[in-house]
């Protein structure tokens, strides 16, 4: 099970003056205001210091009380108490230290904005990128053949600046014959054709345009005579025949003394519609002025348009950009960043890189410039789905989606795969090794370039197309990130980046993940804060992507990278294995996302191998029903947060093994119990799938080809198989032959439009009221409809008596026993409705008798209300 986040009520900081979120309307607009500011002038003449601001109190905040809050979830542990009140104090230290170097966390968050390679308007490319132990930094690629200094770093602050970002300007060349601009500031559209400034209109004429729109009648008086004002302050205060040199100037009286004067000699002028502005003390004892200002002209001003933008009235069309210059890095030019280091010269991937490519020949990995002409760039067209009130996600991974023996492409991805889950029922796709890395058997979990899309299953755009086209069919898009470890290859991946060994993560046995060989993250550092929380940002702004599954996070939150053993104590969840600075992390994270984007939906993976142990290792008659509930139900406080499966991709990918492999791998041709074990899998199969998704949680996850009971593991091509994809791809022509699988997903096919109609998953929490261990039968309720599941592999009864609160009529809508399910249809059509009698049972006042097969499940929906 993992944790599900739909929307965020429960904030740290309820009044977020750094970071607020408007949404009345759509579409959505975000404001993020740095402070309230009162208007006033500060004076130092006397050297006075202002009294510091009075700190608030904590009875003055209207956030989130720790006391109350510890008691609202009954955590009473003294060690695991004071533990999450330091983690909020530190929340709050590490935003403030935030604050202090980014305008806001909106800014600390959009990175990829600057960062990296961007076409600025002046026609010309700006490239930024973070090495502080660099000492030299050049941009080299096919575009310059690869040289190290034609395209570098200016020397001092105006190349780089002191958190070791460095700035790198390409400029567009001049084609033959043609001259340079003649303005500065020229402009230029990249995307329309025409702008502006090609229809001939000259700077002078836009300036005198902007002057006589904004200024009214005498307001530009002093900008076209502007030494009029010094003029006449210098007659007033010295007189028409004042001092001319510095030895004829007097002692000059105070401020307060001239201003006194000033208007005791201006106390009879006539009214002005000029501005009035008076500086008044107030008698304070330091020098700090509040200024008076005149209503009429505040609004005045509020309600006055801000000048013409001259910059956009000048700017000139994409094709008056082409005729004069050549783009200093066309589209698809391969590139890397130089450093000069203390341990030598390097060449390394960008690590802000949106498309990188291996090298034909094995070498050195590269990145690629990805600015497609706007005739060939992909353009939106579909909205993104509204979130529904219960998610059925179908989690997938595009190279293995194809039914031929090799890496599939988001093409292929796209016009085959997606139909099929629409089909399915699903209202959602989790996609997992999508990000950029460099050995495919890794599944995408050694990830090299963390705002790359993987060039193996193909370009930018095709990866828009497809995140587009499952939005047309109504799917919202989820993508598994790894910001738990990173791949440790130098040549591509943030290892080493800069030459030193403590850029982007820990140095010592801290920075190395204790099992995999990956690179832990020094999630302490505000710049590698900055990088990942700009990763998340960037793939939603960039890709439209509608939530993230972290990945693996007791990698990230435990020293130990969670191998460690975890008897349930709080104290193995505060103690000194704990990586707060990941916490920290996760935190930030999950405020940011929610603020900026109020609809994401963010995912916690955790994981949880009940029913694999059950299925091979404990006899079916062994089966303990009061641990399936148990560990299906997990901690009601946070029940409404779970995300359920009965199996992800682990069991499928991670070296284990299918339920469907589970249950029907052993079972041979010539075998004379096929039937029979045929029958036990896809009883257990459907049964494990229903009680799954219905106990509880307001999400519901399936791996790819799960729901029809895919018959192989996934293993990738690797050494020891002799790369081999034999097994990394899906049996989809199961589905076009009678028998086993087609009645596999038709059963899960009506499990989700079951939830679908009837909003399962969106319902309160299930009120469970019976549980044998000895008939083996679990039975509950959740709004209208009563689950009754009966495990035990022998033994069936006619009239099982279960207890219902409401007496009444009860439709049987789904039956795990139905022969178009691969069942015995030993429940016949004239027992599909069941009227309850008086008769109290497990606590309810009414009962009901139904008829329950061996290994089958039953819904029965509330269909009439009898009143007595």
């Amino acid at each position: 099970m993992t944790s599900l986040s739909l929307s965020n009520n429960l904030t740290l900081y309820p009044n977020l003056t750094f970071l607020q979120s408007h949404y009345p309307n759509r579409p959505q607009r975000i404001t993020f205001p740095l402070k309230k500011l009162k208007t006033q002038i500060g004076c130092s003449t006397t050297g006075q210091q202002r009294p510091p601001k009075k700190k608030k109190t904590p009875s003055d905040e209207k956030g989130v009380d720790p006391v109350g809050f510890l008691s609202k979830f009954d955590i009473s542990h003294k060690q695991f108490a004071q533990f999450l009140r330091e983690r909020h104090k530190a929340l709050k230290e590490l935003t403030d230290e935030i604050l202090n170097r980014h305008i806001n966390l909106r800014d600390m968050s959009s990175g990829y904005e600057i960062l990296g390679l961007h076409r600025h308007p002046e026609h010309r490319v700006d490239y930024m990128e973070w090495a502080p132990g660099a000492r030299y930094c050049a941009l080299v690629g096919d575009f310059n053949g690869w040289s190290p200094t034609e395209n570098c770093a200016k020397e001092g602050h105006f190349g780089h600046d002191d958190y070791g970002y460095w700035f790198i300007i390409l400029e567009d060349k001049l084609r033959n014959g043609e001259q340079p601009d003649e303005l500065y500031f020229q402009q230029y559209n990249y995307v329309d054709d025409y702008d502006k400034g090609d229809s001939g209109v000259t700077i002078e004429e836009v300036f005198k345009k902007a002057n006589d729109e904004y200024w009214e009648p005498g307001e530009d008086r002093f900008l076209k005579n502007r030494l009029e004002v010094p003029a006449k302050l210098y007659e007033q205060i010295f007189g028409p025949n004042g001092p001319q040199t510095l030895e004829e100037l007097e002692e000059i009286p105070d401020a307060e003394t001239r201003y006194k004067a000033w208007k005791e000699q201006h106390k009879d002028d006539p009214p002005s519609n000029l501005p009035s502005y008076d500086v008044i003390d107030s008698g304070k004892e330091y020098d700090i002025y509040n200024v008076v200002l005149d209503p009429v002209s505040v609004e005045k001003f509020k309600t006055k348009k801000p000048p013409l933008p001259y910059w956009f009235e000048t700017r000139k069309g994409r094709k008056a950009w082409l005729k004069k210059y050549r783009p200093c890095i066309p589209h698809g030019s391969k590139y890397r960043v130089y450093f000069n280091t203390p341990s030598g010269p390097l060449e390394r991937v960008p690590a802000w890189a949106t498309y990188v490519e291996p090298d034909a020949d094995g070498g050195q990995a590269f990145a690629t410039h990805w600015e497609p002409p706007p005739e060939i760039a992909y353009k939106w067209k579909n909205a993104r789905p509204k979130v529904p009130k219960s998610l059925r996600i179908y989690e997938c991974h595009v190279g293995i989606s194809g039914s031929e023996p090799k890496v599939s492409s988001f093409s292929d991805f796209t016009e085959k795969v997606l139909p099929h889950v629409k089909e399915a029922g699903y209202n959602a796709i989790q996609l997992i090794g999508v990000i950029e890395h460099k050995d495919y058997f890794t599944v995408g979990y050694r990830a090299t370039n963390l705002y790359a899309v993987s060039s193996r299953f193909g370009t930018p755009d095709d990866f828009k197309r497809l995140v587009d086209e499952a939005h047309g069919q109504g799917l919202l898009v989820f993508l598994e990130i790894v910001h738990s470890y990173s791949a440790a290859d130098e040549m591509v991946g943030l290892a080493l980046f800069d030459g030193t060994n403590d850029c982007y993560f820990h140095t010592g046995k801290r920075g190395h993940h204790k099992h995999w060989g990956t690179r832990m993250f020094k999630y302490g550092d505000l710049d590698v804060l900055h990088f990942l929380l700009s990763n998340l940002n960037w793939w939603i702004t960039e890709y439209q992507v509608d939530g993230f599954q972290f990945h693996s996070l007791s990698s990230m939150m435990y020293t130990h990278n969670g191998f460690a053993l975890f008897t349930g104590d709080l104290e193995e969840y505060c103690n000194q294995y704990v990586d707060r600075d990941a916490l920290l992390y996760l935190m930030l994270a999950n405020e940011i996302l929610h603020a900026l984007h109020p609809d994401i939906i963010t995912i916690a993976e955790d994981g949880s191998k009940m029913w694999s142990s059950f299925l091979e290792n404990v006899p079916d008659h062994d089966w303990s029903m009061s641990k399936i509930v148990s560990a299906l139900m997990g901690n009601k406080n946070y029940a409404d947060k779970m995300l359920v499966y009965a199996e992800n991709h682990n069991q499928s990918i991670s070296g284990g093994r299918s339920f469907a492999e589970i249950l029907f791998g052993e079972i041979r041709e010539a075998s004379p119990d096929k039937e029979k074990l045929l029958l036990r899998g896809s009883s257990l199969h459907k049964m494990i799938r229903l009680i799954t998704m219905t106990i509880g949680g307001r999400a519901y996850l399936n791996f790819m080809g799960n729901e029809f009971g895919h018959p192989e593991r996934v293993e990738f091509p690797m050494p020891r198989n002799n790369f081999s994809f034999s097994l990394a791809k899906r049996r989809w022509d199961l589905l076009a032959n009678e028998g086993l699988h087609r009645d596999l997903f038709a059963f899960d096919k009506d499990l989700m439009k079951l939830d679908e109609n009837e909003r399962i998953l969106a319902r309160v929490f299930p009120s469970i009221h019976h549980v044998n261990d000895n008939s083996m039968v679990i039975a509950y309720i959740r709004g209208p409809l009563l689950f009754v599941f009966n495990f035990h592999p022998t033994d069936s009864y006619e009239g099982y008596r279960i207890g219902v609160e409401e007496a009444g009529e009860y439709q049987l809508v789904l039956n795990t026993d139905e022969r178009k399910y691969g069942g015995q249809g030993l429940v016949k059509d004239d027992q599909y409705s069941r009227t309850t009698t008086g008769q109290r049972t497990d606590g309810l006042r009414n009962s009901l008798e139904v008829p329950l097969p061996s290994r089958t499940a039953q819904v029965y929906k509330l269909s009439r209300i009898l009143r007595i």
